[in-house]
């Protein structure tokens, strides 16, 4: 595979520290508007995202432009439930915290979508991929599926209420288990998440010749200091494809782009900021608090990847998972 660092916004300034490690892995090389700004009819684009704000904080505009019309069809596939340790609970609120974050990341698809068109209606199921049925909402050219395991805080370690249990303990085999908090699915060990998530991919990119994966950052050198769940998150989404050489896969600097000055143009920050607006707005509909001075100053207006190309076209796909979701 073909490796670039590549920079969302060009002619912009980087810091000697940053430009170094990702000279230690990649090409530097001029940057595109987006991490795929040329309009693919045969594209289906994954972003995985560990919590319900992730893409929105760092892979955006990307993700704005494949749903406007770079991709034919755009899969967001969000890991945790973002609980912060909740579980089902609501803290005192009228509606529990996750359904809240599940509702400002549905919110801003939608907002997404619906700047070419009207409202439609959303498609809602369970669809079982590997066994375990998972929420997938449909709304014109784009999927959301919803995994629901436990938030397993930065550190990795998981929170007392939930068990302890997390993506990084799954991983490690410090947990055999790793349960969804409504108790729709159960993982038996990393592969059983794995083969899931292969099965999901499968099923999602059908006929598409081109499949670009999108995560964050697992090169801690260009990524220091990054949440558990989102180097977890990648590296799930990672060991699915792992046999398949035709992705495209594109790597995005999470936290640590904070520290990273602003390299968007004014339209481009615009489109990542309408979107975190209408995520936040998403959460306080359930009656949910939301930081926007906080993150629209540390990470809006930054947009830091790196791309691996894949090689070749990938053959078509049929789904194998167990058929009649409800």
């Amino acid at each position: 595979m073909t490796h670039h660092c590549l920079f969302g916004g060009g002619g912009m300034i980087v810091t000697r520290s940053f430009a170094a490690a990702c000279l230690s892995v990649a090409v530097l090389s001029t940057a595109p508007v987006f991490a795929d700004e040329v309009h693919r009819p045969d594209k289906v684009a994954f972003y995985f995202a560990a919590h319900e704000d992730d893409w929105q904080l760092f892979m955006n505009p990307s993700a704005f432009q494949d749903v406007m019309g770079g991709a034919a069809k755009t899969v967001f596939v969000y890991m945790t439930a973002g609980d912060d340790g909740a579980g089902l609970g609501s803290r005192g609120r009228k509606h529990p915290y996750y359904l809240a974050r599940e509702n400002g990341a549905e919110q801003a698809v939608r907002f997404m979508v619906d700047t070419s068109g009207q409202p439609v209606d959303k498609e809602v199921s369970h669809t079982p991929f590997n066994g375990h049925p998972i929420y997938r909402i449909a709304y014109r050219n784009t999927v959301s599926y919803f995994l629901r395991v436990p938030d397993g805080h930065w550190s990795g370690e998981g929170y007392y209420e939930t068990g302890f249990q997390s993506l990084q303990r799954l991983n490690t085999g410090a947990s055999g288990t790793l349960r969804a908090i409504d108790g729709s699915a159960t993982y038996s060990g990393w592969s059983d998440l794995t083969k899931t998530l292969r099965a999901l991919i499968d099923f999602e990119r059908g006929q598409a010749a081109q499949v670009q994966l999108n995560v964050a950052e697992t090169d801690v050198r260009i990524n220091p200091q990054d949440h558990s769940d989102h180097i977890m998150t990648a590296k799930a989404a990672l060991d699915a494809v792992e046999d398949l050489a035709c992705v495209q896969r594109a790597y995005y600097v999470d936290y640590a782009s904070s520290k990273l000055p602003e390299n968007l143009t004014a339209l481009q920050r615009d489109m990542e900021s309408s979107v975190f607006a209408v995520t936040l707005a998403g959460i306080l509909a359930y009656d949910h608090p939301a930081n926007w001075h906080h993150y629209d100053t540390s990470f809006v207006g930054r947009n830091y990847f790196r791309i691996s190309a894949g090689n070749g076209s990938c053959a078509p796909r049929t789904h194998t998972a167990a058929a009649g979701g409800k």
